[in-house]
């Protein structure tokens, strides 16, 4: 039976985007076939693994199977065979424990305390499948009570586990600011309404004022990229600010929301400019159980995931789960390697995967 770094570096070989997931659905299902569990796909580029331990209630456990369209820079022997696209977040990690978890929950089907759901999602870095996944019954359909997953995370030691009660990742929103003005010759500037300007202002009041909310509201707020104008010598039509929200209280997202859009409206009173203020749904913020983190470290005692004293400000939409029922997420420690989203991001698979699903496993058979 290939050991879990061995299903990591084979899923690494094939990283694939979005819900567009064939190589990886059929490894993934080559795996599972063998292990007596009940098979379904209940979105595109999803697969559940059902087992069924005759218990009245389930466990679930999610990993999340897609890559990003990053060019890898790792020098690897077992690289990604798919140009550009990459692995570079972690996830064929978190499929290779689900996998090694469900030949464990196989081998052990008859001392499982609960029937076991292992949720094999799609798209979490683009269109938040988790909430499809929901939207799809299969929680509902298995009386699933609680659900587990984690984050492998640089910066952490290697193989610990980490997490918090209460708020652990961020909610997130993509905030699009669009000024429209009016482009003239830089010779007759009077005449126009300049864009750029415009955006400037509104790009330094918005970072005053949300860094001026009371600091028990954790958020931040940062424009990454803004685009203006055509030419030197002409006034900008139009600015283009690109940027992102992230919060944990959904009270301090709708403040943040409502001042970024009374905002717009102040600069296009006073510019004579269109301000469109726009923020995307996003994921909301990955929320620990309180009572089943509690649950858990009781029944781990030593073995507990090691306490985190702040949230990150990074987002996860395992969060969709937790609205469903009691979930926690927990970060796996990868040691000292690159950032998230790198292209040369790696980790010690054989240092850090084993020690991931020694948790797991120990989840597994919580009573």
């Amino acid at each position: 039976m290939p050991t879990v770094a061995a299903h990591r570096r084979a899923l690494h070989r094939i990283p694939e985007l979005d819900d567009r997931l064939p190589e990886t659905c059929a490894y993934v299902r080559r795996v599972l076939e063998p292990l007596g569990c009940k098979i379904t796909a209940p979105i595109p580029g999803g697969l559940c693994a059902f087992f069924d331990a005759g218990k009245p209630e389930t466990a679930a456990f999610r990993a999340d199977m897609d890559a990003l369209p990053v060019t890898e820079a790792t020098g690897l022997p077992y690289a990604s065979r798919h140009p550009g696209q990459m692995h570079a977040c972690g996830h064929d990690g978190h499929t290779a424990l689900a996998l090694a978890l469900a030949e464990h929950a196989a081998a052990h089907l008859s001392e499982l305390p609960r029937n076991v759901l292992l949720l094999f999602q799609p798209a979490e870095e683009t269109t938040g499948r988790a909430e499809r996944l929901c939207q799809a019954g299969i929680m509902e359909r298995h009386n699933v009570t609680s659900v587990f997953g984690l984050h492998i995370w640089p910066g952490l030691p290697a193989g610990r586990v980490f997490s918090r009660p209460g708020p652990l990742m961020a909610r997130s929103s993509e905030v699009t600011v669009t000024v429209t003005g009016k482009s003239v010759h830089l010779s007759r500037a009077a005449e126009g309404r300049d864009a750029l300007t415009a955006g400037a202002e509104y790009l330094r009041r918005a970072y005053e004022r949300t860094d001026a909310l009371p600091q028990d509201q954790l958020r931040v707020l940062r424009f990454g990229k803004m685009t203006s104008g055509t030419v030197r010598n002409a006034v900008s039509g139009e600015t283009r600010l690109e940027g992102s929200l992230r919060t944990y209280q959904e009270e301090t997202h709708q403040l943040c929301r409502e001042l970024l859009e009374t905002l717009g409206r102040e600069i296009a009173a006073e510019t004579g400019c269109a301000v469109e203020v726009r923020l995307s749904r996003g994921y909301p913020a990955v929320w620990n159980h309180e009572g089943l983190y509690a649950s858990v470290c009781r029944r781990l005692g030593p073995e507990a995931p090691a306490g985190l004293d702040q949230p990150v400000l990074a987002a996860e939409d395992f969060s969709f789960y937790q609205r469903r029922v009691p979930g926690v997420f927990f970060f796996l420690g990868a040691g000292n390697t690159p950032e998230l989203h790198a292209p040369d991001f790696s980790f010690d698979d054989e240092a850090v995967l084993p020690a991931g699903l020694e948790f797991l496993k120990k989840l597994l058979m919580m009573e």
